[in-house]
């Protein structure tokens, strides 16, 4: 099978700087930019958290032929499967809240902020 990338573990180190990168400044971007970057991140089928899934996903299927194969801990399948089954759950729960970011990030900046309401924060799972 052809490689699709001339060095992919350069590009996996590449994208975990430029993921540092963003990290470093998603705190200090106004609430606005911040509230766009996050929905971006969020994005189901084309954002960072939609493709880190399917990455992991991927790895699971490259896991199980090798464990099938003896190459590798039937552990290590199971666990990269469990992740991408996860990862998957938490990008649908996220995926209720991004349309809130979006509006968020998309309000025009001269809009005057209503006060903030203080909410009870109370975590609620569906599962």
């Amino acid at each position: 099978m052809p490689r699709t990338a001339p060095h992919p573990v350069q590009l996996a180190d590449e994208i975990a700087r430029r993921l540092g990168r963003l990290t470093d400044q998603l705190s200090l971007l106004p609430a606005h930019e911040a509230s766009q970057v996050v929905a971006r991140v969020l994005e189901p089928q084309d954002g960072v958290l939609g493709r880190v899934a399917h990455l992991v996903a991927t790895g699971s299927h490259f896991a199980k032929d090798q464990a099938e194969r003896g190459v590798l801990p039937a552990e290590v399948w199971l666990a990269l499967g469990r992740a991408a089954n996860e990862l998957h759950d938490i990008a649908l729960d996220l995926d209720d809240h991004t349309d809130v970011l979006t509006a968020l990030a998309t309000r025009p900046v001269d809009t005057p902020v209503p006060p903030p309401n203080a909410a009870p924060l109370v975590v609620r799972r569906r599962r």
